[in-house]
C-alpha cells in the first residue's frame, strides 16, 4: 500500500475546483496545504535531491494543460498490438527501486497528481475515433493501483475500456492493491500486469514495495476471479548466481499460482536511457547494480547482447518448461 505520511500538499489555485482535489485533501486530513500558481515551480525547480525527497514525499495536485496521451516507450513492449500509448495521470511513484528511469526522469521525488481527468479520456476517445483502436498504458510512470484507495483511476479507465471494444488497457502494478477493483466484474479489455521479482531482488532493490509473496497473493486473488493477468519478469538484474536465483523464482511463482490461467509473461533485462543513468550515478552511489559495466547503444544502456539473450533465454526456458503453452514476449531493450 501508501505512505500516508504525505506532510505537505502544494495546490494549484485551479486545481481546487476539481472533486478529485476534495478527496486527496479528506485523504491526508492533517497535511500543510500550500498554494502555488504552477505546479512545475515546485517540482521543476533546481538543486532538488530526488532520494532525499523520497525519504519524505509530498503530493502536489495539478491541472495539466496538455500532451494527455504519449507514443508508447521504446524500453517498453508493445506485444506487437498497432496504436500503442501511455499516459501519466500521476508523475512519480510511491515506490522506490533502485533501478527505475523515473530517478533521471525527474529532478524531484515528489508526486504529481492531476486532478483534471476528463482530458485524459477524450484523447484516448479521439485515438478510438481515428484509428479505430488502442493499446493504452496507463500506470507507466507511476503505480496507478497503489494509490487507487486515494483516487480511483484504475476503476475509471477499467470501466471506460468496457464500454469501448477496440480498446486494451493495460494496468501495471508492483502493489497488492486488487482489493480496491475485486469488488467489479473481471474486465475482457483489462490487463492487471504485476511485476514481480526474486524476493532477494525485491528486498534488496525494490525499497517499499510489498514483497513478492504478497503481490502473488494478490495475483492468485486476481487469477481466481476471472482476471486477465501479464506477469513481468521485468527488469531482469544480472546478480551473482542470477541463473540459480531466478530459475528457484520462476519455480516459486508457478508452484504458487494456477500458472495455466496467466494470460501471458513479459520479460525484459535492465534497460535505462543513457542520459537517465549518469543523472542517476550522481545520487545513487549506494547501488551497485547501476554501476554494471553497461554497454551503450542508441543513446540506450544496457547488458551487452550476449549477456541479454542468455538471460531472456534462461528465464524463458525455465517457464516453457513448466508450461509448455505459455506465451513469453521478450523485451531486450536497446
Amino acid at each position: 500500500m501508501i505512505n500516508r505520511n504525505f506532510s505537505h500538499i502544494y495546490i494549484e489555485e485551479k486545481a481546487l475546483e476539481y472533486p478529485d482535489t476534495a478527496t486527496v485533501l479528506t485523504h491526508f486530513p492533517q497535511a500543510t496545504q500550500i498554494p502555488i500558481t504552477d505546479y512545475k515551480t515546485v517540482f521543476n525547480r533546481g538543486g532538488q535531491r530526488f532520494q532525499s525527497q523520497k525519504r519524505s514525499a509530498k503530493i502536489i495536485l495539478a491541472v495539466k494543460k496538455n500532451a494527455f496521451l504519449y507514443d508508447g516507450s521504446r524500453y517498453a513492449p508493445n506485444f506487437d498490438l498497432p496504436n500503442f500509448y501511455y499516459n501519466s495521470m500521476m508523475l512519480n511513484c510511491v515506490y522506490n527501486c533502485d533501478y527505475c528511469y523515473l530517478q533521471g526522469m525527474y529532478p524531484s521525488g515528489n508526486i504529481v497528481i492531476f486532478v483534471n481527468t476528463e482530458p485524459f479520456f477524450a484523447a484516448a476517445d479521439e485515438v478510438l475515433r481515428d484509428k479505430g483502436s488502442i493499446y493504452l498504458c496507463i500506470s507507466y510512470d507511476t503505480d496507478l493501483l497503489a494509490f487507487e484507495n486515494v483516487i480511483p483511476n484504475c476503476r475509471r479507465w477499467i470501466e471506460w475500456a468496457e464500454t469501448r471494444p477496440n480498446s486494451l488497457v493495460e494496468l501495471r502494478t508492483k502493489s497488492t492493491n486488487f482489493s480496491a477493483i475485486s469488488d467489479m466484474p473481471p474486465a475482457k479489455n483489462t490487463i492487471l500486469a504485476w511485476t514481480l521479482s526474486p524476493g532477494s531482488v525485491t528486498a534488496t532493490h525494490e525499497f517499499k514495495t510489498p514483497s513478492l509473496d504478497s503481490r502473488l497473493a494478490s495475483v492468485v486473488d486476481a487469477l481466481n476471479s476471472g482476471w486477465r493477468v501479464r506477469i513481468c519478469i521485468d527488469p531482469i538484474l544480472n546478480v551473482p548466481d542470477w541463473i540459480k536465483v531466478y530459475s528457484e523464482f520462476i519455480d516459486g511463482v508457478l508452484d504458487c499460482i494456477p500458472g495455466e490461467a496467466v494470460h501471458d509473461f513479459s520479460l525484459g533485462v535492465f534497460r535505462m536511457n543513457s542520459e537517465y543513468l549518469d543523472r542517476i550515478r550522481t545520487d545513487r552511489k549506494d547501488s551497485k547494480i547501476l554501476f554494471h559495466p553497461f554497454v551503450a547503444k542508441n543513446k540506450s544502456c544496457s547488458y551487452d547482447d550476449v549477456t541479454k539473450e542468455k538471460m531472456t533465454s534462461v528465464v524463458k526456458e525455465r517457464i516453457l518448461a513448466r508450461l509448455p503453452s505459455a506465451t513469453v514476449s521478450c523485451q531486450s531493450g536497446s
